[in-house]
């Protein structure tokens, strides 16, 4: 087992009765159907090949929605010269689905630099999409140079504090949290005493059978806390979950799939739809990192992604681009690491 999953089955004190990890190094959105309640996920491509399996989610789920996350646009580094490019094409993935998504979720880092310009290409992109109904929480690149008024200005309406807020769709209760204010280089993400006493009221009056699903960018456990990928004040928010039967909690960030399972809590990070970061404590800090032209299809994958009630593991398949793509796509490898607390 790598060594960072081994620390952190001790570091954060939580006690796993199940734990499943793995980790693409980059990809673009994911695609959930909630299903009695439980969310599945496959992940797409959205910048080279085709969709694996994508047909299987028009069948049997309530409805569908689409996660995409760290456009970073405005971003024109070695690791990807052309974001407008792959966030177009992620967008246009989505639109090709067989059924449209109710709605998009985008959990943060929409812009590298939080300019005007890098917002106002998002969305015109995302005008363009088939699915118009987008919900956004800020990543903190977002938030630079004004505390996030410009985010708030466009995408925050009617929320409160930094811009949490929540909404009901089928049934299902979905909770935006803000967690990048006053990040500090390195430091762990914090969600604060406002919002989280909102948070509290916000459960509050909620039935033990709503299926909860609560986003946010930076992850609500933590994954690395020697890069900051993790939020410092998570335990208590989640804390507000535990009389729910089941929680799916989608976050970004670290531009990378890492899932785990801790009983009714299902935390699955998305990729991004910009650059790959390396793996947590492989190279000497996160950040953009840069691969040949000639590998990229290698890390730009597909992955499948699926959850049955009563289990406590995802399956996971990938499937490289450098691999035949669509229906008949060949999985690269199953890259699950599983334990179970002692």
């Amino acid at each position: 087992m790598p060594k960072f999953i081994k620390e952190n089955l001790t570091k954060d004190g939580i006690d796993r009765r199940g734990f499943l990890e793995c980790m693409v190094w980059a990809g673009t959105g994911v695609v959930w159907t909630m299903v009695g309640g439980v969310l599945k996920s496959q992940a797409f491509d959205g910048v080279l090949g085709g969709m694996a399996g994508l047909a299987h989610g028009k069948g049997g789920g309530d409805f569908t929605f689409a996660q995409i996350s760290d456009s970073h646009m405005g971003f024109n580094k070695a690791a990807n010269p052309d974001v407008t490019g792959t966030f177009r094409a992620a967008i246009a993935k989505i639109d090709a689905l067989p059924s449209a998504p109710a709605f998009l979720l985008h959990t943060g880092d929409i812009s590298h630099l939080s300019k005007p310009s890098e917002f106002d290409t998002v969305d015109q992109i995302l005008r363009g999409g088939r699915t118009k109904d987008v919900h956004f929480v800020p990543g903190e690149h977002d938030v630079l140079g004004d505390d996030g008024a410009q985010y708030r200005e466009r995408y925050g309406k009617g929320t409160k504090g930094d811009g949490w807020y929540s909404f009901d769709y089928n049934g299902a209760h979905f909770i935006g949290l803000v967690n990048v204010q006053n990040l500090k280089a390195g430091g762990l993400g914090q969600l604060g005493h406002e919002q989280l006493e909102w948070l509290e009221d916000d459960v509050k009056g909620k039935g033990s059978s709503t299926p909860i699903v609560v986003f946010a960018h930076i992850p609500l456990w933590t994954i690395y806390p020697d890069w900051g990928w993790g939020t410092d004040d998570a335990a208590q928010a989640l804390g507000y979950f535990k009389k729910f039967g089941s929680v799916s909690v989608l976050n970004g960030h670290i531009h990378q799939i890492v899932q785990k399972v801790e009983g009714n809590v299902t935390f699955h990070t998305a990729m991004s739809t910009a650059f790959p970061q390396p793996a947590p404590g492989t190279a000497a800090s996160p950040g953009p990192m840069t691969v040949p032209a000639d590998k990229l299809r290698s890390v730009l994958g597909i992955t499948d992604v699926k959850f049955v009630r009563g289990h406590h593991a995802l399956a996971i398949v990938d499937s490289s681009l450098a691999e035949e793509s669509g229906e008949n796509a060949r999985p690269m490898r199953d890259r699950a690491v599983m334990a179970s607390a002692r």
